[in-house]
């Protein structure tokens, strides 16, 4: 039964991630559609990721004491919420107002998918447990960002937020049905919140989830853009590439769920930030030749997706007692980044005028990443004592 229920938080988490990641696959054509620029329709994935960062830590702590299913249940609500507010508004303020309620809704209920599932499985199992979770993640690039991608050309951007809201709706059910009664957590005092950030092994690590989601957002925030202007792919082409770079996130999430479990969320984390970073450095010497170009871009997303499982298992096995308010910590930095990310892309769009120089901008970020996993590595193999909840 806990597989089943896994599966389904992982199906859950394709719907949350689809939502947060379809913008970047439809920002053309919904920059057009609204008779918005790029660079301010960019702006919803940072509205999206500031309320996700801002609000989830403030939910998460006020909750503590829920049962998982209760808060689950209540944030996919939520999110169905969102998606049919998406639909209702016709201006980009309110589209704007629905970004930031699917961000909150999404934030929550991935941190308690974690949360659960690290409950329901054995520690040794922990590992795999969190790379089928974000399996679902990159399941909403090969099916969510594509599909986006197809309603909005055949119909307009509305229709995504259409099929996200009546999957929510599924998805409650099974929720309802199928999932467990798992017991909250007891609430951290503010103090010992800060008593986590103090540990120089978890701030590093944060740092690192810092610069590496920045990194990959000023990037992955203007791909379409990229894969259109720079290498000259129709829209059509544009959905396949993003078929494309969702298999290779799905294989670089099982890798990582794997990966974890036999060779450890440490050596992972180093060997995959250098990919990213020797992966987008070369792009822009790579963008008259389309197969090393789309070579190069395949492997930054592979390993993407493999530092995900990587990530999470590291800040469990650093704090054991701490993982939900670790797991929270973690989700909103990622979210910070995304935004930082987004931002960043896209003043470098409007300096340059082009997205050419974005890989080499988020190869700069992720450098610091690099720097920053191994500070954090050195610390914990100094035998820092754990942080006790």
């Amino acid at each position: 039964m806990n597989r089943l229920v896994i599966y389904l938080l992982m199906i859950a988490v394709f719907f949350t991630a689809t939502s947060e990641l379809v913008i970047a696959g439809i920002l053309n054509v919904l920059a057009e559609q609204m008779h918005i620029s790029v660079s301010l329709a960019g702006q919803l994935i940072t509205a999206y990721s500031l309320a996700f960062a801002i609000g989830t830590p403030i939910i998460i702590a006020t909750t503590a004491k829920w049962p998982r299913k209760k808060l689950l249940l209540t944030a996919m609500a939520v999110f169905i919420g969102g998606n049919f507010l998406s639909i209702a508004g016709t201006g980009f303020v309110l589209l704007m107002a629905a970004r930031m309620l699917l961000g909150v809704s999404s934030g929550v209920f991935i941190v308690a998918a974690f949360s659960a599932a690290a409950k329901m499985v054995p520690v040794e199992k922990i590992g795999s447990a969190m790379g089928t979770i974000i399996l679902g993640f990159s399941s909403a690039m090969i099916l969510g960002v594509p599909l986006g991608v197809a309603l909005t050309n055949m119909y307009n951007w509305q229709m995504i937020f259409m099929f996200l809201g009546a999957g929510g709706i599924v998805i409650l059910i099974g929720l309802a049905l199928l999932l467990p009664q798992i017991e909250g957590d007891a609430p951290v005092p503010f103090r010992q919140q800060l008593a986590v950030l103090a540990n120089p092994v978890i701030f590093f690590a944060l740092l690192l989830v810092l610069f590496r989601e920045a990194g990959n957002s000023v990037m992955f925030t203007y791909i379409a853009s990229f894969l259109g202007d720079i290498l000259h792919r129709s829209t059509t082409e544009i959905g396949l590439m993003m078929l494309l770079f969702g298999l290779a996130g799905a294989v670089g999430s099982r890798i990582g769920g794997s990966a974890v479990d036999k060779w450890g969320s440490a050596k992972l984390i180093m060997i995959g930030v250098m990919i990213h970073v020797i992966a987008l450095l070369l792009l822009p010497l790579a963008v008259h030749s389309f197969p090393v170009a789309i070579t190069l871009l395949s492997l930054w997303i592979m390993s993407m997706f493999t530092l995900g499982p990587a990530t999470q298992t590291y800040f469990i096995e650093r704090a054991p007692q701490s993982s939900n308010l670790i797991i929270s910590l973690n989700i909103s930095v990622t979210q910070v980044g995304i935004a930082a990310g987004a931002s960043v892309g896209g003043l470098v769009v409007n300096w340059q005028e082009t997205v050419l120089y974005n890989p080499l901008a988020a190869g700069i970020v992720l450098i610091l990443a690099l720097a920053s996993a191994a500070v954090s590595i050195r610390k914990s193999r100094q035998n820092l004592p754990q942080i006790k909840a």
